[in-house]
C-alpha cells in the first residue's frame, strides 16, 4: 500500500512492503542502500534486540555497505546515572560523519524507536568535533590537548575505559570515543612514529594502525556558554536554587555530574534529531514500529509523571518531556516529506507490494508432537 500525503513544502510517500521476515531484512536493506549509494539509508529497529541482531547480520551479508550505528542511551529517562562513554561514542561519531558527508558509498545508519525519539545535540554544536592523527604526520601536541579537555575526556594514570587518556612523555595513551580498544602514540619529537592498539586490561599490544579520529566522549559540552544557557534555563524552569543543588552547583563550576545528560535541552538554544542530521534519507521502518513508538512515549511519560510528583522529596527537577523527547506528533512531521517503507514479515494482501520472501518452516508443530520425530 502506497500512500502520498502533500504538503506546501513536500510531497512525503509513505509505502508498505511485504514479505520481507528476519532472515531476508538484512539483505534488503543491503540492496537498498547500494541503489541509493551516496544518500544515507535510516532503517529504525523497534527494540535493542533488533538492532544488536541487524548489526551484526549486515556485517555477513553486506561487508561491502558502511554501517553506521546510533544507539539509544542505555539508562532509562529521567535516570540519575549517565549513558555510558561507549554508546555516546558510537552515537556522536555516527553524527559526526553525517555531519561530514559520506561521500558516494552505500551507507546505512542504523537506530532504534527509543533513539529517534529523543533529541540529541545541535548540529552546529559538532562542525568542528574531530581531531584526525596520523603516522608520519606532526602531532600539535596542545591542540590535541585543548581537543580532549573541551570535548569530555578525562586525564588518568592508566587508560581503561572509553574517554581516558595519559601522557608519559613520548607516550600517549587515549581510549576515543566509539572505538573498540584503547590506542598508543608512540612520539618521535612531535611526529607520530607510531599508533597501535592495545588491551585495556593487560596493557599488550594488540595491532597496529595508520589513523584515527578522536571524537567527543558527551553530547554535553560544558563550554562557558553551555555553563551560562544551563544556569539561566535551570532557573526559569525551576525558580530560585537552593543551596543544596548539586546538579547546578557542579555545572555552575564546569564540573561533571552524574546524569547530567538528562538536562540536555538546557545546555543549548535548541536540540536537534536524527531526522535533522539526515534531510532526504530514505527511511524503513521495522514491522510495527509504529506501537513500539506509542509504547515508548508512554514509558517516557509515566517517568516523567513520577519524577514531578517526586520532586520535592529527592530533589531531581525533571525537564518538560517534550524539551527532550519527540511526542508522535512530531514524529509524523519529521517524517513529512521523506520516502518511508514499512516492512512486514507476512504475504502481501491482493494487489499489494511484495518483496517475494517467506519465514522458513521452523517445524515447531512436528516438536510438539509425541513422536518428536524429525528425521
Amino acid at each position: 500500500m502506497t500512500e502520498v500525503h502533500r504538503t506546501s513544502a513536500a510531497v512525503s510517500v509513505r509505502t508498505t512492503l511485504y514479505g520481507v521476515p528476519d532472515g531476508y531484512l538484512p539483505v534488503y536493506l543491503a540492496e537498498t542502500a547500494r541503489r541509493i549509494a551516496g544518500r544515507p539509508l535510516l532503517h529504525v529497529a523497534s527494540d535493542d534486540g533488533r538492532f544488536e541482531q541487524l548489526s551484526d547480520a549486515l556485517k555477513y551479508f553486506a561487508p561491502d555497505v558502511e554501517v553506521l550505528r546510533f544507539p539509544a542511551w542505555d539508562c532509562l529517562p529521567y535516570d540519575r546515572v549517565s549513558p555510558r562513554a561507549e554508546v555516546t561514542g558510537e552515537r556522536l561519531m555516527t553524527l559526526t560523519r553525517l555531519q561530514q558527508g559520506i561521500g558516494g558509498k552505500p551507507v546505512i545508519v542504523l537506530t532504534t524507536v527509543a533513539a529517534l525519539t529523543q533529541r540529541t545535540l545541535p548540529r552546529a554544536q559538532l562542525a568542528d568535533a574531530s581531531f584526525a592523527v596520523k603516522t608520519g604526520e606532526r602531532l600539535d601536541r596542545q591542540r590535541m590537548l585543548d581537543f580532549l579537555v573541551a570535548n569530555g575526556y578525562h586525564r588518568s594514570e592508566t587508560v581503561r575505559e572509553a574517554g581516558e587518556y595519559a601522557i608519559r612523555g613520548g607516550l600517549i595513551d587515549i581510549f576515543p570515543s566509539g572505538a573498540p580498544e584503547p590506542l598508543r602514540l608512540d612520539l618521535f619529537g612531535d611526529d607520530v612514529e607510531k599508533i597501535r592498539s592495545f588491551d585495556a586490561l593487560s596493557q599488550r599490544t594488540t595491532g597496529d594502525k595508520k589513523t584515527f579520529a578522536l571524537y567527543p566522549v558527551s553530547e554535553v559540552m560544558l563550554t562557558p556558554k553551555a555553563i551560562e544557557n544551563f544556569r539561566s534555563k535551570y532557573r526559569q524552569l525551576f525558580g530560585a536554587v537552593t543551596d543544596d543543588d548539586g546538579l547546578y552547583e557542579s555545572i555552575s563550576e564546569g564540573r561533571v555530574y552524574a546524569g547530567l545528560e538528562h538536562w540536555l535541552p538546557l545546555y543549548y538554544d535548541q536540540l536537534d534529531t536524527l531526522f535533522d542530521y539526515m534531510p532526504g534519507a530514505q527511511v524503513t521502518l521495522d514491522h510495527q514500529v509504529e506501537q513500539a513508538r506509542d509504547s515508548r512515549y508512554q514509558q517516557i511519560a509515566d517517568l516523567y509523571a513520577a519524577r514531578q510528583s517526586m520532586m520535592a522529596a529527592t530533589q531531581y527537577k525533571p525537564v518538560p518531556l517534550e524539551s527532550l523527547y519527540l511526542p508522535p506528533a512530531e514524529w509524523h512531521k519529521a517524517l513529512t516529506g521523506l520516502n518511508v517503507t514499512d516492512l512486514s514479515p507476512f504475504a502481501p494482501p491482493p494487489g499489494q507490494s511484495d518483496a517475494g520472501a517467506r519465514k522458513a518452516r521452523d517445524f515447531g508443530d512436528v516438536r510438539a508432537t509425541a513422536t518428536n520425530d524429525l528425521y
